[in-house]
């Protein structure tokens, strides 16, 4: 492991469920199915060490984030690239700032911008190849199959109206399908470049790879998240400033279980 100017001195959060002692694994480990739900509990434990500053970090991402999605009802092309192009960095922060937490160090609300000053062009980098990705399978998916993506022009003949929305929806589904490995390519990258210094393809090749030997732990992850992020929208989405910092530090708590060693006993 190389070292690292954001890293924090080690110690244990009291009741942590992962531990990060063992040898760095750059490709990965297959954990047990059951780590998915394991990945959410310790980074609950992450949260709850610092709850007042994972909230303010929240909301302040809450308004950056609308900010960007103003800027893409406005300027739908240069919205669309400043929020991807943005998502690693942000990634970055809340990983190295997991991290402190979790090693019992002093975590801060500037660790949130890290990776405005610490590795940018990689994540950067990162977030053009997922942008790219997005264009390239968006586009071509649904110029392949001949469906509107804007559905802005329905036919008024009601068969015709269905079978574009068919088409619409079955494209959807194609994209997603498709955007899977490239998600997976990006989930891990932001910590393996900000704390590992990996170059951005490496990185994403790494990160496919953890996330190819783990589809069953992810499947149950996605499920738990599902079901906990429709109970957090209820009450005015005001849940989301639990589940979203749950969330960025589980891609912490995620990583920290794959891509180390299992502890000496």
């Amino acid at each position: 492991m190389s070292t690292n100017p954001y890293a924090a001195p080690r110690a244990q959060v009291a009741d942590e469920t992962i531990d990060l002692r063992g040898d760095f694994l750059p490709a990965g480990r297959k954990v047990p199915t059951g780590n998915g739900w394991t990945w959410i509990s310790a980074a609950w434990s992450i949260f709850r060490a610092k709850a007042g500053l994972w909230i303010a970090t929240a909301v302040v991402l809450s308004v950056i984030y609308l900010a960007l999605f103003v800027a893409y009802t406005l300027f739908p092309f240069v919205g669309a690239i400043l929020f991807t192009l943005l998502s690693p960095v942000y990634a970055a922060g809340l990983v190295i700032m997991s991290r402190a937490i979790d090693r019992g160090g002093d975590a801060r609300f500037n660790q949130l911008f890290a990776g405005f000053t610490h590795r940018l062009g990689a994540l950067l980098t990162v977030g053009i190849v997922y942008f790219i990705a997005n264009l390239v399978i968006g586009v071509g998916v649904f110029w392949l199959l001949g469906a509107d993506m804007s559905m802005s022009a329905i036919p008024a003949d009601p068969t015709a109206a269905l079978m574009l929305t068919s088409k619409v929806a079955v494209a959807g589904l194609i994209v997603m399908a498709l955007m899977l490995p490239v998600v997976m390519a990006v989930w891990f990258a932001p910590a393996l470049i900000a704390l590992h210094e990996m170059a951005p393809i490496e990185a994403m090749k790494h990160s496919f790879s953890g996330g190819l030997k783990n589809m069953l732990p992810f499947l149950l992850y996605g499920i738990v998240l599902l079901v906990a992020s429709v109970i957090a929208s209820i009450p005015a989405l005001l849940g989301w400033l639990v589940l979203g910092p749950v969330i960025g530090a589980s891609i912490y708590t995620s990583y920290r279980d794959i891509y180390f060693t299992e502890p000496a006993a």
